[in-house]
């Protein structure tokens, strides 16, 4: 047993980035950076796997923002392969596959797609497929006067008079055409006739309003979802929704079921892996050598999290973060901070001390487009949030994540975390507007242009309780609430 030397610990609370000449101001600033070594983001915010955090509509609406989503897993396969879909399927420049239908189908599969899908029309050829001659189109406008859900959609589809592009048409083209015939979806069809792509205008959109968004290499908006350990059935269902990348989330991630896992997944596909958790040098090198494309750091910092207190494990995560990065950076591996974050000077912490990302669960769990419940209490609203391994989540699928995923007696369970309420904080870009802002700021008083420079040239001072009373507002009592400050008493505390 070593008790002879027993390091320190720290974390964010511990000390403050120090200024250093600038000749560069926030708005100046870029903030892409790494999320794996094969995928960048446009801002480093990345929305934890929780089921009271992520599922498709935040998914969607960070990755418009520059930031990636990751659909949780405590749903079924199918479920969780249509939550990607969804993502995939919001935003595009060209879709080369869309969704389509036949003549034959009826009205009632045709509504049934368009909820599930997230679309607002389908390109109806003469078989069925993707590739198939064109026979018109279907949009809810065609829809609007039907009588019966059992029509067929050859009865109440768009077919004479079909406007089409070329299949090597560009977007500024389509937009054109578009905008003269006054339809808001364009097909795109090959020199037989047979469907090669579609066009949207709401695409094209998008497109226009979303400049940082993050999006691979078809135009498409990104998204990650969590996996379990030896879940290779769920990672194949994800792999066929086409996802970008796919989280091994454990609360231990340097032990032999998580390493085989990665080797497993890195052998059948041909997919970017993140993995995690841990805490520690040795843990980062392992998952390294497993062949996973980034790390993930954090054993107990999240707000909802006990366990620390339950099993009196963990590391505090600004060391935690240094200690992955001995091994990550040498290595080229970018490195996640996951949990302890509560305000944006948090985040440039983080990246100080050699994180390329930041995954946030409690502060999104507040937002409109999280999943969680609507709650009014003593006069404030409040979003509902629960940990992982709380008791609720865990009977809904994630006990696996805590290595009880054999236990049958939900009664037997150990949790390692909470279920309460938090804030709510309104939509999420304002959010992710203040979160970023503070970066930025960071970024300005240190003289730092890119998130890279920050992690190379940040310098550190430890500060003492007192100091840090210091830093917060005080002396005073605050009669307007900022949109990127929060206290116990402003949370309703």
């Amino acid at each position: 047993m070593e008790q002879h030397n027993i390091p320190d610990g720290i974390t964010f609370d511990d000390v403050f980035l120090v200024p250093q000449y600038s000749d560069i101001t926030p708005d100046e600033t870029r903030t892409s950076t790494l999320l794996t070594r094969n995928i960048r983001l446009n801002i480093p915010l990345i929305s934890a796997p929780m089921d009271t955090v992520t599922e498709s509509r935040l998914a969607i609406s960070l990755a418009q923002e520059g930031g990636i989503g990751i659909i949780h897993k405590n749903i079924s396969i199918d479920q969780q392969a249509l939550e990607v879909e969804k993502v995939k399927r919001t935003e595009n420049g060209i879709i080369s596959d869309p969704i389509t239908l036949s003549p034959e189908d009826t009205v009632a599969t045709a509504m049934s797609l368009m909820e599930q899908q997230n679309v607002s029309g389908f390109p109806v050829t003469n078989d069925g497929t993707s590739r198939g001659q064109v026979a018109g189109i279907l949009t809810r406008r065609d829809m609007k006067f039907v009588e019966s859900p059992a029509d067929h959609v050859g009865e109440v589809m768009t077919r004479d008079n079909l406007i089409t592009g070329n299949i090597d048409i560009e977007l500024k083209e389509a937009e054109a055409l578009m905008t003269r015939g006054r339809v808001e979806k364009l097909i795109l069809v090959d020199d037989k006739g047979a469907l090669a792509g579609l066009v949207t205008m709401r695409d094209i959109e998008n497109i226009r309003q979303h400049p940082m968004a993050c999006r691979d290499s078809r135009g498409r908006l990104r998204v990650g979802a969590a996996v379990g350990v030896h879940q290779l059935d769920r990672v194949a269902a994800l792999v066929e929704a086409e996802v970008d990348v796919v989280i091994v989330d454990t609360a231990h991630g340097h032990s032999s079921n998580v390493l085989d896992t990665i080797r497993a997944i890195k052998s059948a596909h041909d997919i970017d892996v993140i993995a995690g958790n841990i805490a520690t040098e040795e843990g980062a090198a392992a998952i390294i050598d497993a062949g996973a494309d980034a790390v993930k750091v954090g054993i107990g910092p999240g707000s909802i999290c006990t366990t620390r207190i339950i099993s009196c494990v963990g590391v505090p995560q600004l060391t935690a973060i240094r200690n992955a990065c001995l091994a990550a950076t040498a290595a080229g591996i970018p490195v996640i901070a996951d949990g302890g974050i509560r305000q944006s000077g948090d985040i440039p912490k983080a990246i100080g001390f050699g994180a390329n990302a930041i995954m946030l669960g409690s502060l999104f769990a507040g937002l409109d487009e999280s999943p969680g419940e609507l709650i009014q209490h003593r006069g404030r609203h409040f979003k509902s949030y629960r940990g992982m391994g709380s008791l609720g989540a865990m009977g809904a699928g994630s006990a696996d994540r805590y290595g009880q995923g054999t236990v049958e007696d939900t009664r037997k369970y150990v949790p390692e975390g909470v279920e309460g309420r938090v804030p709510y904080r309104g939509s999420l870009s304002d959010f992710v507007y203040q979160m970023v802002g503070g970066l930025r700021a960071a970024m300005g008083y240190c003289g730092c242009s890119t998130i890279e420079e920050l992690q190379e040239r940040a310098r550190f001072v430890r500060v003492s309780s007192a100091s840090l009373v210091e830093s917060h507002a005080h002396d005073i009592q605050i009669t307007k609430e900022a949109p990127n400050y929060q206290t116990a008493a402003t949370n309703g505390e």
